[in-house]
C-alpha cells in the first residue's frame, strides 16, 4: 500500500471506522488512507492488529489512529468520535464495520447473545450515526456494512444475525432523509462470504457456501474496502438510502 496522488481523492479527509483492526475493516481502513483519508479506527480485543493496521498506513505515508472502544457500550463509542475530531479537527466518513455473528438453533440461542448482537450490529450503528453528525462536514459520507444474509439466510441459527442486518436495511432508508438536506450520503453495502481469518475460504462450512454462488468463490476484503472506497468518493455524491449488495451472487 502507498499513498499515490493520483488516488487521492480524500486529501484532508477524516475516516472514522468503527471496527478496523481486522479483515474487511482492515483492508476499508488501509484503502481509504490510500486514497488520501487521514483514518482513525476503533478495537475492542485486538491492539497488536490494530496497530499493525496503523503502521502500514504511517508506513506508506498517511496517518491513522487506533482508539479501543467496545462497540457494544455506547459511551465509548462517542468519546471514540469526540477524540477523532480532537486529534484531527473534522470528520468527514463514518464507516460502522463492527459486528458479530451467533449462530445456534432457536431452542438454545441465548438471550444475551440475542442482545449483544443488536448491540453491536444495530444499535452501534445508530449512536456513531447520531454522534458523528454532530461534527461531521456537509457532503460527508456514512457507510454501513451490512450483510447479504439481509437478503438470503440459508442455514438454520443464524436469524438473530439475519434480522440485525436487514434492520440496517431500514435504518439506513430512514437516516437519508434525515441527512439528506446536508449532502450527506448514508449506504449500506452487503458483503457475501469474504474470506478473513473470522470466516476462512478453506473450511467445510466455505465449501456449503460457495456452492449457492454463480462466481464459486469467496470476495477478497480488498474488494469489499474498493466498494467502500467508491461510495467515500465525491463521484458516489447522488447513491444514498441504498443497500448494495457485493456477494458474488450469492443472494441471486
Amino acid at each position: 500500500m502507498s499513498v499515490h496522488s493520483e488516488n487521492a481523492v480524500l486529501t484532508h479527509q477524516v475516516a472514522f471506522i468503527q471496527g478496523g483492526s481486522r479483515g474487511i475493516g482492515a483492508a476499508i481502513a488501509k484503502r481509504l488512507a490510500k486514497n488520501g483519508a487521514i483514518v482513525a479506527l476503533t478495537y475492542n480485543s485486538s491492539p497488536d492488529h490494530a496497530n499493525k493496521v496503523v503502521k502500514e498506513i504511517e508506513v506508506a505515508g498517511g496517518r491513522a489512529l487506533a482508539i479501543r472502544a467496545d462497540s457494544a457500550d455506547a459511551e465509548a463509542i462517542k468519546d471514540a468520535i469526540q477524540l477523532t475530531v480532537k486529534t484531527f479537527n473534522r470528520l468527514d466518513i463514518l464507516v460502522n464495520n463492527a459486528g458479530v455473528l451467533a449462530i445456534a438453533p432457536l431452542a438454545d440461542f441465548s438471550l444475551e447473545d440475542f442482545d449483544r448482537t443488536l448491540a453491536i450490529n444495530v444499535r452501534s450503528v445508530f449512536v456513531a450515526a447520531q454522534e458523528a453528525v454532530k461534527y461531521m462536514t456537509d457532503g460527508g459520507r456514512i457507510i454501513n456494512i451490512g450483510s447479504t444474509n439481509a437478503e438470503r439466510m440459508p442455514f438454520a441459527g443464524g436469524g438473530p444475525y439475519a434480522m440485525s442486518k436487514s434492520a440496517l436495511v431500514g435504518l439506513t432508508k430512514g437516516l437519508a432523509r434525515d441527512l439528506g438536506p446536508r449532502g450527506i450520503t448514508i449506504n449500506n453495502v452487503q458483503p457475501g462470504p469474504v474470506d478473513t481469518d473470522m470466516n476462512p475460504a478453506n473450511s467445510d462450512f466455505a465449501d456449503s457456501l460457495r456452492a449457492m454462488m454463480p462466481i464459486g468463490r469467496y470476495g477478497k476484503d480488498e474488494e469489499i474496502a474498493g466498494f467502500v472506497a467508491y461510495l467515500a468518493s465525491p463521484e458516489a455524491a447522488y447513491i444514498t438510502g441504498a443497500s448494495l449488495t457485493i456477494d458474488g451472487g450469492f443472494a441471486a
